[in-house]
């Protein structure tokens, strides 16, 4: 494997979401990541560990029984020999399991122990069960989103998961193997998904402290209040997106759809904006959204069609940057972001469970004999 992560080596405890999804970030970029899988256990999810396990792609797989002293053993060694370690569970499973970061630790000094959770590693909701939604629930974000006359919407689990979780897991094991490799001494990395989710609003607070942010929903720039930054729907059912914020940008848009720039004001009248949102709406109503995209390619508009998966996996822009790639025959996206150096590629899809344990001990220079039972 290539990849300006290439030589590291990095132990994934095998969970769900974000854990997995930052160890496939990982070995996106070289890293050699190695799961080690609970011997025995069932996947709560049915497609885990099968190539439609995208989350699991790239790495090779071991199966262990944690609670046995042989196996034990075995994955202490391997995490005498990584660089970093990635765990997704409560908080107290894995000391409870004897391989909490003060064993792990002791065992190699230099480790990076990476810990991903919903609430993080201590106060009061520490070891309560959460998913995604209740994790953005705690962060003010969800209540900012969606129509100001409907509940808040539930998104697809894209913003305290992954981006909250997964890719702040991700930047912390990166940052924490860069200090452990200039100090020699590895460190704990906490990420919780309620502070990550947090620190993507980040800009967000800052406009609620200066005052161009309201506690109303879909009544400010960003959340569907302004007519010039949001979603219309077209004859056929399907959508465009339109976002000119800019003011020269917003101009073309009026200007390309002959409306009277006297009338649409963009953001000199706040108070017009839900009369203008629906002018616009009975506009893009009146034709396919095929019509308006080809009315505006090329222009800087900023109006496009809003895809679906197949359109999205087949569209010209997409194809030319190799957006997506086809593993196992699975439809995927390709590793991001991109290295001139060193071009991305995915060594192979989920390995089979268990079916590397003993290339992977001889690999780490470890006996493949103490895999036998």
């Amino acid at each position: 494997m290539t990849g300006p992560l290439a030589g590291l080596r990095i132990v994934e405890m095998v969970g769900l979401g974000p854990a997995p999804f930052a160890a496939m970030m990982l070995a996106d970029a070289g890293a050699e990541v190695i799961r080690v899988h609970q011997k025995g256990q069932r996947p709560e999810i049915p497609l885990m560990n099968t190539r439609f396990d995208v989350l699991a792609r790239g790495r090779r797989s071991i199966a262990l029984d944690l609670k046995a002293d042989r196996d034990h053993a075995v994955i202490l060694d391997l995490v005498a020999r990584a660089d970093g370690l990635i765990e997704g569970f409560r908080p107290g499973v894995m000391e409870r399991l004897g391989l909490g970061p003060t064993t792990c630790l002791a065992a190699n000094r230099r480790l990076v122990y990476g810990r991903v959770t919903g609430w993080g590693q201590y106060g009061p909701l520490a070891e309560t069960a959460g998913h995604d939604l209740n994790y953005l629930a705690a962060t003010g974000a969800l209540a900012a989103m969606g129509p100001a006359d409907t509940p808040p919407p539930v998104p697809l689990n894209l913003v305290a998961d992954f981006g909250g979780g997964g890719m702040l897991m991700a930047f912390g094991m990166v940052a924490a193997l860069l200090g452990a490799k200039a100090s020699g001494e590895g460190q704990v990395v906490d990420a919780a998904m309620t502070d990550g989710a947090s620190l993507l609003a980040a800009m967000f607070w800052g406009f609620r402290a200066g005052g161009l942010w309201g506690a109303e929903r879909q009544a400010n720039l960003l959340d569907g209040g302004a007519y010039f930054y949001g979603t219309y729907a077209c004859a056929d059912g399907k959508f465009l997106t339109v976002a000119p914020v800019e003011r020269k940008f917003h101009q073309i848009l009026i200007e390309t759809l002959e409306l009277d720039a006297a009338e649409f004001t963009h953001m000199a009248d706040p108070t017009a904006w839900g009369r203008l949102r629906a002018r616009l709406a009975a506009v893009f109503l009146s034709a396919p959204r095929d019509h308006w995209t080809a009315m505006f390619a090329g222009t800087d508009a900023c109006v496009s069609p809003v895809l679906d998966w197949d359109e999205a996996a087949a569209d010209p822009h997409a194809r030319a940057r190799d957006a997506f790639v086809t593993v196992d025959g699975v439809v995927q996206p390709a590793p991001a972001p991109r290295f001139s150096a060193t071009p991305s590629a995915i060594a192979h899809g989920p390995a089979a469970l268990g079916a590397h344990g003993r290339e992977i001990m001889a690999d780490w220079g470890l006996d493949p004999a103490r895999l036998d039972p």
